[in-house]
């Protein structure tokens, strides 16, 4: 399926707000009701948009921890980059991983309740004994900027 501008700000309005109403998400993207929904409706059965969620803020419930940790392998397999990725799939507290370039090979963003939570997770993850190298944390102080949307219209220009 070949998206065209429209696709794409309707994409770009749905994930700032997924509660938008069909009405007022047409007006935005300059179509009529009717095509409006039928573009959103092929757009979720084509798999571009995979679902709908809340955006909680995490302040209001309690006090957390976030840690960006560099994770090294001692080995770069592709057996033991599988058998890490399928424990550190299944740790809650694992919001992000990412494979990446450069001198170390995972960069991980967990949430924990606090510093101790954190440090019983990589202390089992080392004692698992999956193939960790090394690794660097890095505690998060404050986050002045926090985009939940990426920025379609400029990434994808039609």
């Amino acid at each position: 399926m070949k998206l065209d501008r429209i696709d794409i700000k309707i994409l770009h309005e749905l994930q700032k707000n997924g509660r938008i109403t069909n009405v007022e998400l047409a007006e935005v993207v300059h179509l009529s009701p009717s095509p409006c929904l039928m573009r959103v409706k092929r757009l979720q059965s084509e798999g571009y948009i995979e679902g709908y969620s809340a955006q909680i803020n995490i302040g209001k419930l309690g006090q957390t921890l976030t840690v960006f940790t560099e994770i090294t392998l001692k080995n770069h397999r592709q057996v033991d980059f599988a058998r890490f990725l399928a424990v550190v799939d299944k740790i809650e507290q694992v919001i992000e991983c990412h494979l990446v370039s450069g001198g170390y090979d995972y960069l991980m963003k967990f949430v924990t309740s606090g510093i101790g939570e954190y440090q019983s997770i990589m202390e089992r993850l080392t004692d698992m004994d999956i193939g960790i190298d090394k690794y660097f944390s890095f505690v998060v102080l404050k986050s002045p900027i926090v985009k939940a949307h990426m920025p379609l219209p400029s990434l994808f220009p039609r």
